[in-house]
């Protein structure tokens, strides 16, 4: 900037006038000092605190004030000096110096709204426009405002300076301090939950939003809800079964970062024992029994057991074992798992009621697989037990050969048939020496591609009733299947398996089931034994009679067991 000094000469007199008139000028600033002259032509002499110190034949002087120093001139015209001008005094301060900061502090992101503040400390705003500067080449000409503000839409490193000048004189600040932006990329936190396994509904789940900056809030969000905004930690109590997904994001001011990955806690069900007691609830003293406590669950977790009768612990098994039965070991049973290294305890099964009898069991044949039909070409076993000497028995059937035969391949009181075909459907008993007799069982062999897995014996009244349907090809999808009672739908669109939690007599009856693709099963008749009854056996009498209605397997097998029934009074 110069500033313009000014001697005019009126009459004899000098006037020396400053414009602008400027009463304090920065040092380092440029200041042109001229004398005018009305009518001067000859050489104009300078003085600066009564000391010469400029001589030239143009009416200016150009200096550089360092100082603050007093001024003052004359000429000379046709050879003749002039009187003085009048003295001026030049004030030199300190050329003020901008200082640049920027907003937000600390770690700046993308889409985050910045501001840089230029201030000429000790001098108010209004005296000033402001330049701006990115990385040495000028972005912005001597604005009015103080702020400059943008939003980066990327990642960025930049070197940033301002400068001020003042609105009066046109003088200039110092340069300011640079300030280096960095804008990093949108943050994303991520999202860690503890447990991270076997979550069951009831469980308190702890959840951290992590992301490496401070000042930060953190909102929530529970399959896409927000459910909270707080610290970074979220603890949550899960009552539903399913999958729950949780999100999180940070919050600073009026800027968001981004949505972290979705973390889904998949919440199960606390699993409740099913005990299962094989031969039966009735057993007979001195009868092998064992009780099995299985606990389904789908990450097939590792369970502690735990047995209680009438509220008594008696076993830490998953199976408990009686060798011998006697009447002391009748009771309720229950059981219950506790996770192996977890905190988790199952619920408690339903229970369990064992009744021990002090009468001899008859024989019984067992079948195994224990079901009453089977696929052609599988193979079967038939067995004698008898408490008192299970040697002395022997497998009979009455088969489509119309004959009583023995079974052609035994060991010991044990059938065994490799392969199955058709011609092994019939019915089958166990018979001693002396001409005793077991309870008949009727085998169905089939060579379709379904079966129903039924009970071979008949079901205690009360008791649970599980009908499974079978096919030939075990990687055959089990959905839509259809099951029947008497030739209607008792149940449909299942996948494959039926249950009668509590059976009574009226369930008794021919049950088959029904793929939608490979067909449907013969029909089995499924008997019902009710206590108050005795244990007195099914006759092979009244098995047949209850074939009327049966399929033509079951008609086959009813002739055939009406003639083995007179064969056996001869034999």
């Amino acid at each position: 900037m110069i500033l313009l000094i000014s001697l005019i000469r009126v009459g004899q007199a000098q006037v020396l006038s400053v414009k602008p008139n400027s009463p304090q000028i920065f040092r380092g600033e440029t200041v042109t000092l001229t004398c005018r002259i009305s009518g001067g032509n000859g050489l104009y002499y300078w003085y600066r605190d009564g000391f010469n110190v400029h001589r030239s034949a143009e009416n200016y002087y150009t200096i550089k004030v360092d100082q603050s120093h007093k001024y003052r001139c004359y000429g000379t015209i046709y050879g003749r000096t002039t009187a003085w001008s009048n003295e001026v005094t030049l004030s030199v301060i300190e050329r003020p110096k901008a200082v640049l900061t920027l907003q937000p502090d600390g770690q700046i992101f993308s889409g985050q709204e910045v501001t840089f503040t230029c201030e000429i400390r000790g001098h108010a705003d209004t005296e000033w426009m402001y330049n701006w500067n990115k990385d040495g080449v000028q972005i912005s000409f001597y604005t009015e405002s103080r702020k400059y503000s943008f939003t980066p839409v990327e990642s960025l490193s930049a070197k940033y300076t301002c400068s001020g000048r003042r609105r009066s004189d046109s003088q200039t600040s110092e340069t300011s301090n640079t300030v280096t932006l960095t804008v990093s990329e949108k943050p994303k936190p991520t999202v860690r939950v503890n447990p991270q396994s076997s979550v069951y509904t009831g469980d308190r789940v702890t959840l951290n939003c992590n992301l490496l900056s401070n000042g930060w809030t953190f909102l929530w969000y529970k399959d896409r809800v927000q459910v909270a905004e707080d610290t970074n930690t979220l603890h949550d109590t899960v009552s539903n079964a399913g999958e729950t997904v949780y999100q999180c994001k940070a919050r600073r001011g009026n800027y968001d970062s981004e949505l972290s990955d979705t973390v889904t806690v998949t919440v199960r069900v606390l699993p409740k024992p099913v005990v299962s007691i094989n031969p039966d609830e009735l057993v007979y003293r001195g009868e092998t029994v064992t009780l099995r406590c299985d606990i389904q669950d789908e990450e097939d977790s590792d369970w502690i057991y735990s047995w209680n009768k009438d509220g008594s612990g008696v076993s830490s098994e998953q199976e408990y074992r009686i060798s011998s039965a006697e009447t002391a070991h009748a009771g309720k049973y229950t059981c219950r798992g506790r996770e192996r290294g977890g905190s988790h305890s199952s619920h408690t099964s339903d229970a369990v009621t064992l009744t021990v009898s002090g009468e001899s069991p008859p024989v019984s044949l067992i079948i195994n697989p224990s079901r009453t039909q089977h696929f052609t070409s599988d193979s079967l076993s038939l067995s004698c037990e008898d408490q008192s000497d299970s040697t002395a028995w022997t497998v009979r059937g009455y088969t489509h050969s119309e004959a009583v035969s023995d079974c052609s391949s035994v060991s010991g009181s044990t059938c065994n048939i490799s392969s199955l075909s058709t011609s092994h459907t019939g019915v089958y008993w166990c018979q001693s020496e002396s001409g005793a007799r077991s309870n008949p069982v009727n085998i169905t062999v089939h060579h379709g591609h379904v079966i129903l897995d039924s009970p071979v014996h008949p079901v205690t009244e009360g008791h649970p009733l599980t009908l499974h349907c079978l096919s030939r090809n075990s990687k055959t999808s089990a959905s839509g299947v259809d099951f029947y009672k008497d030739g209607s739908v008792l149940q449909n669109k299942t996948t494959g398996e039926m249950t009668i939690s509590t059976v009574s007599k009226s369930d008794e009856g021919f049950y088959h089931c029904k793929h939608p693709e490979r067909g449907e099963s013969p029909k089995s008749w499924v008997s019902v034994r009710v206590l108050s009854d005795g244990k007195a056996p099914l006759s092979v009498l009244k098995l047949l009679s209850s074939a009327v209605a049966a399929s033509p397997y079951v008609l086959v097998t009813i002739i055939l067991a009406v003639k083995c029934y007179r064969a056996r009074t001869f034999i």
